[in-house]
């Protein structure tokens, strides 16, 4: 069978305006990746909490003045982060995590542009088919929303007791973006798959879905150690601080354990990790006897590759962890922000992979 890249199949597509809408759709897709690693700097430079108001509009232009440079400072310091961690900011350290926190919101903003002006262009010029207006409102609103989740998640923040986001609010923030780019992704996959390309297996597809809700727990627990800062807990392996098991957790019940203890969550957020790896391999060897798309061929590999590297990636962030430095973005930072994208892009690699595989009608 002669082989073909995804870009293949893509130029096969000979409908000009359903090329461009995807290009559209993909680059948005592209766009909100980055806009979720911007949020992962803001969370590693502790830039989060800078920015103490919500101003959709205004709030587009940074501080242009003094005065106004010195008014946002001093909301900043009424709460807890700056009292408790951050005492000792000059007005020049404030500056530097206000702009992160800044950039994350502008890149938002930017998203909604490159999303809303051509929009308005390929409605009136007649690029859509009537099928893809419905999953484009919906992506608009779902936008939208990312957005109020974000602020509610930073509001947590803003007082006189935590000083960090609440890391449940932080996860259901990043899920949520997931959600969002993941549904992009598929729309797109829409507009350029052909149907002869996509493979018809019932059980895998189920399979491959409940790989897909496994990677999605963990991904929940892997924002629950980034809101926690729980990789500097237990900083060896393959032990956890001289056991396999956590001991001396504190835990309260059940609940404290499996969404508040950090010693708990790191345990599970490891082992998870574990159980991904081999269930991907498994996945896999179920995949290789799939052979009768060409696309699928060249998909089914990209999430063992990938889980590969992501368990590597979190090994070496968490024994870097002991040699984190507030205020600086050193070798664990770099290491988490490149374990959180090889993450992001196993979500979304499984994913193509589930839409190529489709259930019998």
């Amino acid at each position: 069978m002669r082989c073909y890249t995804f870009a293949s199949f893509y130029n096969m597509n000979n409908n000009r305006s359903n090329r461009i809408v995807a290009n559209w759709v993909f680059i948005g897709v592209a766009m909100l990746i980055i806009q979720v690693l911007l949020g992962g700097i803001t969370r590693l430079t502790g830039s989060g909490l800078s920015i103490t108001e919500w101003k959709p509009i205004m709030g587009a232009l940074p501080p242009l003045n003094k005065t106004e440079w010195q008014q946002a400072f001093e909301q900043y310091q009424k709460i807890a982060q700056f009292k408790y961690i951050n005492s000792h900011f000059t007005l020049g350290d404030f500056k530097f995590i206000f702009f992160w926190e800044w950039f994350h919101r502008l890149w938002a903003r930017l998203i909604s542009v490159v999303f809303l002006i051509p929009f308005i262009y390929f409605l009136i010029k007649k690029y859509f088919q009537q099928w893809m207006i419905k999953p484009l409102i919906i992506l608009f609103v779902m936008g939208g929303l990312q957005g109020a989740i974000g602020w509610i998640m930073v509001k947590s923040g803003l007082n006189d007791e935590n000083v960090y986001v609440n890391h449940i609010r932080l996860a259901i923030h990043f899920v949520a973006a997931m959600v969002l780019i993941c549904y992009a992704l598929v729309f797109g996959l829409m507009i350029v798959v052909p149907n002869e390309q996509r493979v018809t297996n019932s059980s895998f597809k189920k399979f491959t879905v409940a790989v897909i809700a496994l990677l999605t727990v963990q991904l929940f627990y892997g924002a629950f150690m980034a809101g926690l800062k729980a990789a500097k807990i237990a900083p060896t392996w393959p032990d956890i601080n001289g056991s396999f098991f956590p001991s001396n957790t504190n835990s309260s019940g059940l609940v404290d354990a499996l969404f508040f203890n950090p010693l708990t969550i790191h345990f599970i957020h490891r082992s998870l990790a574990y159980v991904l790896a081999v269930v991907i391999f498994i996945w896999w060897l179920k995949a290789k006897k799939i052979t009768t798309s060409s696309l699928f061929n060249s998909l089914k590999t990209i999430p063992l590759l990938l889980v590969a590297v992501q368990v590597l990636l979190g090994i070496f962030s968490l024994l870097s962890s002991s040699k984190i430095v507030i205020g600086s973005f050193g070798l664990f930072e770099w290491l988490a922000q490149l374990h959180q994208l090889t993450g992001m892009l196993l979500l979304l690699s499984l994913v193509a992979n589930v839409y190529v595989i489709r259930s019998r009608n």
